[in-house]
């Protein structure tokens, strides 16, 4: 029996169809941008940097699997903030190329957009695991406290946390996450399962940033993830966390013609609130 449609579909040349031929062009560069940034981000850390727009940001594995937790602002107004559950309805659960991030309300646009992904082709593998996972939110020291009755300072909420500080943000900041890397799926109980990553040294995945992006990643303190976190068969996975690697690149300007930034929803705002009538009992 063929499954029903997606809820959520736009007509034909709307924001959700992407100009995938642009996109294709900076992939097809790749090897020929700018490196502007670039860094290693420690096991069980996290660390925030800025990627304007129009430049890309490699993620990638140096040394084997390794999940991250992955968050974004508007750099200049960090109540706009990547928004995982509208992402998932518009794009879907477990992000690949040419599928983009959307943006909270009442800004509503795409706020980054995959280029290349080298696990595009895992696609979902017999248990139901997909990788680059939307459903699932970033491990916490509270859920941690609450199953554990132990304190863990180096959960990927705190390692976001101590990330956005230089920021002038703080943990009320910090939101549900895109875990790169992150293999999962729902079981036949309809429960959130996680499983080994299947992502190998030099395993990557790029993002172009459509506005001025605050990006924060944490490296998992459960590393690849193959090992319980928590339940009867739980460990301490220290020995399969393994670093992430960061590269933000700038493209050739000839590369970006006819890209412009997305605006914000069109949408007026009111809400059913009536604009003023002057001379109708007012002023």
């Amino acid at each position: 029996m063929a499954s029903p449609p997606a809820a959520y579909r736009a007509a034909p040349g709307g924001e959700l169809e992407p100009d995938r031929a642009f996109y294709r062009r900076l992939a097809d560069a790749d090897g020929r941008h700018e490196t502007v940034e670039s860094f290693t981000l420690p096991i069980r850390s996290g660390r925030a940097w800025e990627v304007p727009a129009g430049h890309l940001c490699r993620i990638s594995t140096p040394e084997g699997p390794q999940v991250g937790d992955l968050n974004m602002w508007n750099r200049h107004d960090p109540r706009e903030r990547m928004w995982a559950s509208r992402t998932r309805q518009l794009q879907a659960a477990h992000i690949t190329t040419h599928d983009r991030l959307w943006s909270t309300l009442p800004f509503l646009r795409p706020m980054a957009t995959v280029t290349a992904d080298s696990l595009a082709d895992y696609g979902t593998d017999a248990e139901g695991g997909r990788v680059h996972d939307l459903l699932g939110t970033r491990c916490d020291p509270y859920v941690n406290r609450m199953l554990t009755g132990e304190d863990f300072d180096f959960h990927c909420h705190s390692n976001l946390t101590r990330a956005v500080l230089p920021y002038g943000l703080t943990e009320f900041d910090v939101h549900d996450v895109l875990n790169v890397f992150q293999c999962t799926g729902l079981n036949e109980e309809d429960r959130y399962f996680m499983k080994a990553s299947p992502a190998r040294a030099g395993d990557s995945i790029t993002f172009f940033a459509e506005i001025d992006l605050l990006m924060a990643l944490s490296t998992c303190p459960g590393g690849d993830l193959s090992v319980e976190l928590w339940g009867p068969g739980a460990a301490d996975p220290l020995s399969v966390c393994r670093p992430l690697a960061v590269e933000v690149l700038r493209p050739a300007s000839a590369l970006l013609k006819g890209w412009s930034p997305p605006r914000p929803a069109a949408y007026a705002g009111l809400h059913g609130i009536r604009r003023p009538q002057w001379g109708e009992g007012g002023l």
